[in-house]
């Protein structure tokens, strides 16, 4: 079996490789990983950390709830006290949890936003966000280790690790619940109150932000909040093309904006009363000009190079430090624990700001994006409009480019370096940098982001331009340029 943990975790097809063997199999190396005395969570931590305490939760996904039984009962054969989920939760949640519970990790089970055919486990770590990459190397050398040794898993039956108390059935939603009430203005979204559509999109953010603003007289409609682990055949990912029915749902009047959440709420995506997507370089702008402006609060501002850079524009209005990180929020969290970080996000929609733990949250920011509405007494057309003559313009558009043959990833950083083009759609190259794939920027901001996968031989190719010729120019360029690669 090969496994690998990418930037959050293992991810495989149902039935094809996520079977319940191999996670068993995961299962028992993420014991021996943590058990092996040299489990380092690599920050030090402001509160006691339970060695033997982990902490399992699972999305809606087909299987979830037993992949998640069998992890939980591999744990508590290792001797761990395990904190089972009673039912799906946003990973945000399980990660939450396993900070307050001073856990000293945790295993979501989840394919995030991938298709319906996938699964997938997220590891945590004790600060409350995902497994530091030399723990999931840790955790790969010893399953490959007990492979080698023929080692199969320790496995307890479910009902007597309840009876002996090795497995605890918990609802993560009611701490989750608490905390976020500390950080969103629940009096201020009263004082007047929005009418919404929230799009769970099948996933295990179902049902969370509308039992939040239970009594605070918002009229809130959900949609495709019910339990439907194929997520109606559709990528429970919050981007334009998944979201025709949140499009469908406001335009038919069920509210004046839409809030959408992906399959395990991690990430947020938005859509305004005109049916227009509003992608997280909008969300993440408008949450940054409210917490300073409005909020009044104060710290560095940390983006992904994939980011629109209307923040950095953003940052440099308020004097705030601006990071750039590679593609992953594992770097964005980095940062939020050595430092004092106002906000920090990634275009895929994971975004997090001061006080939380360090994880994107879908259901955190959509909660924020009602209190900032609710502040603005007006609509989310208008407040992006705002933002758009303020800092923007700005368009952004990303494609991925399958090439002909596999390229190393060094060759084409190479080339994509060499040969820079000294300007495009009329504007002149200002700068390169290569903190992950190369990145063109230039005079009036617009940029080019091509990043080789180091998987398959496909170029991911990002633009943001002040028009959507200017887009189309740059998009063009890198089209072009995969045509080249022989």
């Amino acid at each position: 079996m090969t496994v690998h943990f990418g930037t959050d975790g293992w991810r495989a097809v149902i039935s094809e490789t996520f079977t319940f063997s191999n996670l068993r199999e995961v299962s028992q190396a993420i014991a021996d990983a943590i058990s092996s005395g040299h489990w380092s969570n690599g920050y030090p931590l402001d509160h006691e950390v339970e060695s033997n305490r982990m902490v399992v939760g699972f999305d809606t996904r087909f299987l979830s709830d037993r992949y998640a039984q069998e992890v939980a009962r591999v744990l508590a054969a290792n001797g761990f006290k395990v904190f089972l989920a009673q039912s799906d939760a946003p990973t945000p949640a399980i990660s939450f949890a396993v900070r307050k519970l001073n856990a000293i990790g945790g295993v979501m089970i989840t394919a995030s936003h991938n298709a319906p055919r996938y699964n997938g486990v997220k590891l945590k770590a004790a600060y409350g966000g995902s497994a530091l990459p030399e723990q999931c190397r840790r955790v790969e050398v010893f399953l490959s280790d007990n492979e080698a040794q023929a080692r199969g898993p320790n496995l307890m039956d479910y009902d007597q690790a309840r009876k002996s108390g090795l497995i605890e059935r918990f609802n993560p939603i009611l701490e989750y619940s608490q905390h976020l009430r500390g950080l969103i203005n629940f009096d201020l979204i009263a004082d007047n109150p929005q009418r919404f559509v929230v799009d769970s999109m099948y996933g295990s953010g179902r049902g969370v932000i509308k039992g939040l603003l239970q009594g605070s007289g918002c009229e809130i409609h959900e949609i495709r909040g019910e339990l439907n682990p194929g997520f109606g055949g559709v990528h429970p990912e919050p981007i334009g093309r998944y979201l025709g029915a949140l499009a469908g749902a406001v335009s038919n009047g069920m509210g004046d904006f839409g809030l959408a959440t992906d399959g395990d709420a991690d990430r947020i995506g938005a859509m305004d009363g005109r049916g227009n997507f509003v992608d997280p370089h909008k969300i993440m702008a408008l949450a940054l000009k409210y917490l300073v402006e409005k909020r009044s609060l104060r710290g560095s501002v940390v983006r992904t190079v994939s980011t629109t850079r209307m923040i950095d524009r953003l940052a440099a209005r308020y004097g705030l430090v601006c990071h750039e990180t590679p593609v992953g929020f594992n770097h964005i969290a980095d940062r939020m624990l050595n430092e004092e970080v106002l906000i920090g996000g990634e275009e895929s929609g994971g975004i997090s700001f001061l006080g939380h733990i360090p994880e994107g949250d879908g259901v955190l920011i959509g909660l924020l994006l009602v209190e900032l509405i609710a502040e603005s007494k007006t609509s989310l057309y208008e407040l992006v409009e705002g933002l758009q003559k303020e800092v923007g313009p700005a368009f952004y558009e990303r494609t991925d480019l399958r090439l002909k043959h596999p390229v190393s990833k060094e060759v084409m950083t190479r080339r994509l370096t060499e040969e820079a083009p000294e300007k495009l759609g009329g504007q002149s190259l200002s700068q390169i940098t290569t903190l992950d794939g190369v990145k063109y920027i230039f005079a009036d901001d617009s940029w080019l982001l091509v990043r080789p996968s180091g998987t398959e031989s496909v170029l991911r190719v990002y633009a943001e331009g002040r028009s959507e010729q200017m887009v189309k120019e740059l998009l063009g360029f890198g089209e072009r340029f995969a045509g080249t690669i022989v």
